[in-house]
């Protein structure tokens, strides 16, 4: 897929957006991109934390991915988002990150990117769609190019049936509610798809 190399993009504070990451990862390379999953770094105090033995236990299990840095936007085509809403927007963390992106910005770098986005909550009503849309709402903003998953596959109904980016209700355990590994691969395939389309069409010019 002309050399499309992707990062996946996560905050996961008890471990459904790292697994949501893993298989938008496993989707990408099954397109035949190159595709690296790396972290924003955790900004709750310690106390939190540490309040919340999942929370504390997945912080401590993931250690070893690589934090996210700007120098990850320049180098991928595409990204792929995955995070929890909070309040249905995006979690500090997340925006913290995105939040210093302002030199790439300014200087054109992240202009016509392809970028998609996935969500969870502990409700099926409880910001999901909200928070995809208003992570793109900054997208746009960047002058990216949206490949959300539509309705382009019949996965996208089999996990709930949200065209904007793949999302998941989790019980208090932590449990998934619905089957989403399959759109999720799907939905990182369809962003391949559209971003070798793009890089292709750049090449050309």
């Amino acid at each position: 897929m002309e050399n499309v190399k992707v990062a996946v993009i996560y905050y996961s504070a008890t471990g459904t957006n790292y697994t949501m990451g893993q298989w938008a990862v496993e989707g990408a390379e099954a397109a035949g991109a190159e595709a690296k999953l790396v972290r924003v770094p955790e900004l709750a105090p310690d106390e939190a934390v540490h309040g919340n033995p999942a929370w504390k236990q997945h912080l401590e299990d993931t250690s070893h991915i690589p934090e996210a840095t700007l120098a990850d936007l320049e180098w991928a085509d595409a990204f792929i988002f995955s995070m929890p809403t909070r309040f249905g927007n995006l979690p500090a963390q997340m925006k913290q990150f995105i939040d210093t992106t302002g030199g790439l910005w300014m200087n054109g770098k992240l202009v016509n990117k392809v970028v998609s986005g996935m969500s969870s909550a502990q409700n099926p009503h409880g910001g999901q769609e909200a928070t995809v849309k208003n992570l793109y709402t900054t997208m746009m903003h960047w002058g990216a190019i949206i490949a959300s998953p539509g309705y382009t596959d019949p996965v996208t109904f089999a996990s709930g049936g949200n065209p904007y980016g793949t999302s998941v209700t989790v019980d208090q355990e932590g449990n998934m509610q619905e089957d989403i590994e399959e759109a999720v691969k799907h939905q990182a395939k369809r962003t391949v798809t559209v971003a070798s389309w793009v890089k292709k069409g750049m090449e050309q010019q």
